[in-house]
């Protein structure tokens, strides 16, 4: 157990659907109100958003270090990072060959997940040289670049998994790595939307909450797995009804 304690405090599962919830939030309202528009409430919605990366790495890092079959564990996220592939290109209106319209958003965030549990397995196993664990670092950082929020889903939930039983380090590492993805949007892509970012920061105190413990529903762990390209599907429909088939990301 890394937060809370036993009788109080969220499940996993009570947080994983609260990141479902705003994840759903987010990704409607790029539909409804396609790019990043200088709108209050739709700058609100998608502060609803940035509550769900953070939920999203920090048990990527739970689940490596509690599954019991770490290859299992990593080919399920593979396996859904292909399908999710076609759901989140479709979801927003993006080409389903993966760089062919730039090098930034090509695929869903599932995909750099994958990898950061690939790199938190090389990290537990001792007899790799640590030369062999940067260079996997690297690779990794480079193979998620084009991924919804990029490297940085791979090196957060990496950190995350490093500093486990030390909140107060695992919430500087949400912040931190949020800061140098709003950062690149900052200096490349759009200030405000880069800024906007920064609000991962009100998932510290629902994290902060987690009592360690799974929840009473064992089968909630493929709601995820299931939800996540179902609704990007959904999402595509709503935008092809209301815009046609263009792009509504960045």
């Amino acid at each position: 157990m890394t937060t809370g304690s036993a009788g109080r405090g969220l499940t996993a599962n009570q947080l994983k659907l609260i990141a479902i919830a705003a994840m759903t939030v987010d990704h409607l309202t790029w539909a409804l109100f396609p790019g990043c528009q200088r709108v209050w409430y739709v700058l609100a919605l998608h502060i609803i958003g940035r509550l769900t990366a953070p939920i999203m790495w920090f048990f990527i890092a739970e689940g490596s270090h509690y599954t019991r079959d770490p290859r299992r564990y990593i080919l399920r996220l593979f396996g859904f990072a292909v399908v999710s592939h076609f759901a989140y290109d479709f979801a927003f209106g993006i080409p389903f060959l993966p760089l062919s319209s730039g090098f930034f958003n090509q695929t869903s965030v599932l995909w750099a997940l994958a990898l950061a549990a690939v790199l938190i397995a090389v990290e537990r196993q001792e007899r790799i040289p640590s030369w062999v664990k940067y260079v996997c670092i690297f690779a990794a950082c480079l193979l998620a670049f084009p991924a919804d929020w990029s490297s940085i889903a791979v090196m957060a939930p990496f950190f995350l998994y490093l500093h486990r039983g030390d909140f107060r380090r695992q919430a500087w590492d949400i912040v931190l790595w949020t800061a140098v993805y709003a950062l690149v949007y900052v200096v490349r892509l759009d200030p405000v939307y880069g800024v906007l970012q920064m609000f991962t920061v009100l998932s510290i105190p629902l994290l902060r909450l987690y009592k360690g413990e799974r929840g009473t529903c064992r089968g909630m762990k493929w709601l995820f797995y299931i939800y996540y390209p179902a609704h990007l599907a959904v999402i595509g429909v709503v935008r092809l009804a209301l815009h046609g088939d263009v792009s509504i990301i960045f």
